[in-house]
């Protein structure tokens, strides 16, 4: 049918590239590592994506790397393409769990547990609006295990 399917391990190339020497988040603000980031992971032709599905990884970015990864999310996604994220909303739990996510079909979804990580912060719904406020719309569902499901449409 035409598709083809990219898939990368974001988590591990963040690990990789500000989990050694030092305070994770505060490394996040190294323009040298950031640039590795976006590099490792997003570094694509302008509107190359049909779709994303990037689970709960943007909520463990700091500001200046999340925004700069939403902008390139925007930038490799054609207009009316979908964005799948996932956003912990118990703001009052010190970590969440970070999972490996994995399509098994149609209907089941793989979550393997990796550990627990102090989230970078909380997004609430108005937080969420502004961050993906060049995008057409977003939509949010609240599930029972505390995250906040926001689907995106460029």
């Amino acid at each position: 049918m035409g598709h083809r399917i990219y898939s990368n391990d974001a988590l591990r190339t963040l690990e990789e590239a500000f989990g050694s020497g030092g305070d994770f988040i505060a490394n996040q603000s190294d323009p040298e590592r950031s640039a590795l980031f976006l590099r490792e992971n997003l570094e694509f032709e302008d509107r190359t994506f049909d779709g994303a599905l990037i689970w709960d990884t943007l909520q463990f970015l700091a500001p200046p790397l999340l925004q700069d990864t939403v902008d390139r999310l925007y930038r490799i996604l054609r207009p009316q393409s979908s964005l799948l994220a996932f956003f912990h909303a118990e703001e009052k739990a010190e970590t969440a769990p970070l999972y490996s996510y994995r399509i098994v079909d149609s209907k089941i979804m793989s979550l393997t547990p990796r550990n627990q990580v102090r989230p970078v912060q909380y997004f609430n719904n108005r937080s969420l609006e502004k961050l993906f406020q060049k995008f057409h719309s977003v939509k949010f569902f609240l599930t029972r295990d505390h995250l906040r499901e926001v689907i995106v449409r460029r």
